[in-house]
């Protein structure tokens, strides 16, 4: 009877299915299979099957703040989405994404050993330096972006991200242009476009900002649908499909 139950739970044990927690349960730098990587909030995600990009910018203010702008997402469930991400702070900072719990969890390990992860779902950036994590949101529900360096989440790196059902196409308009001019060095790119309804501008030809990743997907004559806001006072295309 004892040998019975034994083979049972063995079976049991063998067959039962294995879902991984966190971006942290295999150890950190280390090459895990996708199936492993797999969390809530979503998984890494296929460069070829990218459907916008978002650049964030991580930097400090005078008073002492620590801050991403922007400061929410809102993506599409199912949306594989290139993040952009830009240090133009003085001090290094990182990007990860996860669920709430689970960057508190991430968060409490790294207050007590220094540390630094490689793992899909994040990046980590000295100052002046640029990196990009392409995640698919799979899932529905409310994430968290987050700098998990110690000190910096309590100083504001933090924010949610809101994924739902066609949530992102609803809201984010994009405007068309061609692009005229690029001058990839000074990072900057001259659009003819039409209006940009979110900043209330009319069609003309502008100036804008964009990061090397964005630059590196441009050419000059290339008719483009993309985003444009103002970061740091500058106009930048802050999404592009």
């Amino acid at each position: 009877m004892n040998d019975l139950l034994l083979t049972t739970a063995l079976i049991f044990a063998l067959s039962a299915p294995t879902f991984a927690a966190g971006n942290h349960s295999g150890g950190h730098g280390e090459s895990q299979p996708a199936m492993e990587t797999t969390l809530l909030v979503g998984m890494p995600g296929d460069p070829a099957k990218v459907t916008r990009t978002i650049t964030v910018t991580m930097r400090e203010t005078d008073d002492g703040k620590m801050l991403f702008d922007p400061q929410s997402l809102e993506i599409a469930r199912g949306e594989t989405v290139r993040f952009n991400v830009i240090n133009d702070g003085a001090l290094e900072h990182e990007f990860v994404i996860d669920t709430k719990m689970g960057n508190a969890e991430h968060k409490e390990i790294m207050a007590r050993m220094d540390m630094e992860h490689d793992d899909p779902n994040s990046v980590r950036l000295d100052q002046g330096m640029s990196g990009e994590v392409i995640w698919t949101f799979s899932n529905a529900g409310t994430f968290e972006f987050a700098c998990l360096i110690p000190g910096h989440y309590e100083a504001g790196m933090h924010g949610p991200i809101a994924v739902g059902d066609q949530m992102a196409q609803a809201e984010v308009e994009y405007a068309t242009g061609t692009i005229k001019k690029i001058d990839a060095k000074a990072g900057k790119v001259t659009i003819i476009h039409g209006p940009l309804t979110s900043l209330d501008m009319p069609a003309m030809t502008m100036v804008f900002r964009a990061d090397k990743a964005t630059i590196a997907n441009m050419s000059e004559g290339q008719e483009i649908e993309f985003v444009a806001d103002r970061v740091n006072g500058k106009l930048t295309v802050t999404q592009l499909k």
